[in-house]
């Protein structure tokens, strides 16, 4: 009695012998989609040679195997519990082509169904406008969030009370049947359950067998002090109900703080333009300052103040988070001269101007202006 000898197992693929691995899978998935069964009904010829091409990488896909192959042929995988071709031996023929035909489990490797399990709900979020002085203060809104909800009738189970999900008689509660496609076995989802692995024989009717309500959820949202733009704050347990009976997700409030029409925001610093008269940046003089939560402060501006110019009121700025320090108030001072004059403070300037009072300082520049500013 002949037996037909094998092939060698490069040839059979079309690779060198000393091939990489991504290239005898990529050799290999061209073969096998060149003569899959499903693409050629009825061809016996085509069949064989899918089973040479899957015997093939089974064998060069494997390192040990490999390494015996290459040193004794296929004399030396005899009594190496390799026997030619086998798909429930080859787990990751799965990988590479379980998509190309649809099959989510296309030799039957992974029999065990995905039984659909309590999932948690989805994480949501809400974006909460602020104005400077309620992120100064820290603030309580309230605000109303759509959202699914684990239905209060079932539980989330989906079943009306009284009775409970059944198991699929059609995949016997494993969410997948196994059919022969040629030589194979092939696992697809249950098309009775959807995957799910149980039917509802007699769904809730408050939620219509959803196990989830879509609602409108009102909620207390406290913003603690010194909250800036861009800050999230977390409200376990307020997001989407979870499926199946799951817990639920989390809600994520993300803030969004306007800008003022005074202050203009530096981290916990702020930076407000005071307008001083020309004799008030000439004599000095004390000016007030509001601050962000209401306090009244007073600067003394300086003797010959120049535009520019800025003072710190420290402490006076916004609060750190969690904690009882504050940032600083930049005070910029803008000097605005008067653009008419009595003929008395006319003649007074004038006065003044002959006396030499017009003399100009030099100060440094305008580089020089802006460090001093933000000292």
């Amino acid at each position: 009695m002949s037996t037909v000898a094998k092939r060698d197992y490069y040839e059979v693929l079309g690779v060198a012998r000393d091939a990489s691995l991504t290239e005898i899978k990529a050799a290999y998935r061209r073969l096998a989609v060149q003569f899959h069964p499903d693409r050629n009904p009825d061809n016996p010829e085509a069949e064989e040679r899918f089973k040479e091409a899957s015997e093939a990488y089974a064998v060069l896909s494997d390192s040990d195997k490999r390494a015996r192959y290459d040193r004794f042929g296929h004399q030396g995988l005899e009594g190496q519990g390799f026997g030619g071709f086998d798909p429930s031996a080859f787990g990751d023929f799965a990988d590479i082509l379980g998509d190309l035909f649809g099959f989510g489990d296309f030799f039957g490797t992974r029999r065990r169904g995905r039984r659909a399990e309590p999932r948690r709900g989805r994480d949501l979020q809400f974006s909460l406008k602020l104005d400077l002085e309620e992120a100064a203060a820290g603030v309580e809104r309230s605000i109303r969030v759509p959202r699914l909800e684990t239905c209060g009738q079932c539980a989330g189970s989906g079943a009306e009370p009284g009775t409970s999900p059944e198991s699929c008689t059609t995949c016997g509660g494993s969410g997948q049947v196994m059919f022969r496609r040629g030589f194979l076995s092939v696992a697809q989802t249950c098309p009775a359950c959807g995957g799910a692995g149980r039917v509802l024989r007699h769904p809730c009717k408050s939620c219509q067998g959803a196990g989830r309500i879509e609602r409108e959820a009102g909620l207390k949202v406290v913003v603690p002090a010194g909250v800036a733009t861009g800050m999230r704050l977390r409200l376990a347990g307020e997001g989407e109900g979870g499926l199946r009976g799951g817990p639920p997700g989390d809600l994520y409030v993300a803030v969004l703080v306007e800008p003022h029409e005074a202050f203009e925001r530096d981290g916990r610093d702020l930076h407000v333009i005071i307008a001083v008269s020309a004799f008030q940046a000439i004599l000095g003089a004390t000016v007030p300052v509001a601050g962000i939560l209401g306090e009244s402060w007073t600067v003394d501006v300086p003797p010959g103040t120049q535009p520019g110019d800025a003072l710190r009121l420290r402490g006076a700025g916004m609060p750190e988070i969690n904690s009882q320090r504050r940032g600083d108030i930049h005070v910029h001072f803008e000097v605005v001269v008067p653009r008419k004059l009595s003929p008395e403070q006319r003649r007074l300037i004038e006065d003044a101007a002959r006396l030499g009072g017009d003399e100009l300082e030099a100060h440094g520049g305008l580089f020089e202006k802006l460090k001093r500013a933000l000292e």
